[in-house]
């Protein structure tokens, strides 16, 4: 077998690999690194699929491996750094924690992310109905959606609206539980992979892109929640627009 059959599973690997880090980081406190390693292996995983396609290199073991890799970055890292999060709030904001808080279990909640994340995958490999767009919020979006919370918080003042309303914990249960019933909503949303380099093909991913490196340059981290809500207003009137034309 060429040995170019065996770039895309490499690639994938290197998704585990950042996955991997990025909870040696999180264990540690460092949720900015953790954050860093996490969108370098989706980085690989975004090109996987791209190179299996190219290379002609696609197999069955390439996509259950591609979903394992995922499993790891996209999957373990944002429940267990939700459950940092919960486990730090109070400390955040300086105020004395309750003293049923721990008692109940409370930081627990954060891997429900995880939980749905598990069964989102599971579902996305034999669900074929989601061979060329996603049903739900794909792990890594939602990945994205979670480890940006951190970082909102570590650019917010102690007094400004936005840390108030992230370091509250019952809104940190909210965003946990939208982000379980997002990962598996039968809301159908566009494909951010590039199949083939031909931009009438690729216009809706590629005006996306464009729009959310914009919000990234001016907004910074406050960008990344902004560009999945988008991406699923978007993925919504995308549908309709589609039925019309039908």
């Amino acid at each position: 077998m060429p040995i170019s059959k065996y770039v895309p599973n490499f690639i994938t690997l290197l998704n585990l690999s950042s996955g991997l880090i990025a909870l040696i980081y999180a264990f540690d406190n460092n949720l900015k690194m953790a954050f860093l390693w996490v969108c370098l292996g989706i980085f690989f995983d975004f090109w996987d699929g791209f190179f299996a396609r190219i290379l002609k290199a696609q197999s069955e073991v390439g996509l259950q491996l591609d979903s394992l890799a995922d499993m790891v970055t996209s999957g373990v890292v944002p429940g267990l750094v939700m459950y940092k999060m919960f486990e730090n709030i109070y400390s955040l904001t300086g105020t004395d924690v309750p003293d049923d808080f721990y008692s109940n279990f409370i930081p627990y909640i954060g891997f429900i992310i995880t939980l749905a994340s598990c069964y989102r995958l599971a579902k996305f490999n034999v669900d074929t109905r989601q061979i060329d767009s996603f049903i739900g919020l794909p792990t890594p979006a939602n990945t994205l959606f979670i480890m940006s919370i951190p970082m909102i918080l570590s650019q917010s003042s102690g007094d400004d609206f936005i840390f108030n309303i992230l370091s509250n914990p019952y809104v940190l249960m909210g965003i946990t539980l939208l982000s379980a019933f997002m990962l598996n909503a039968e809301i159908p949303l566009f494909s951010l992979k590039i199949k083939q380099l031909n931009f009438k093909e690729n216009k809706l991913q590629i005006f996306f892109l464009l729009y959310s490196v914009l919000l990234l340059v001016f907004l910074q981290y406050l960008g990344i929640p902004l560009i999945i809500l988008s991406y699923v207003v978007l993925s919504i009137f995308n549908n309709k627009f589609q039925q019309k034309q039908s």
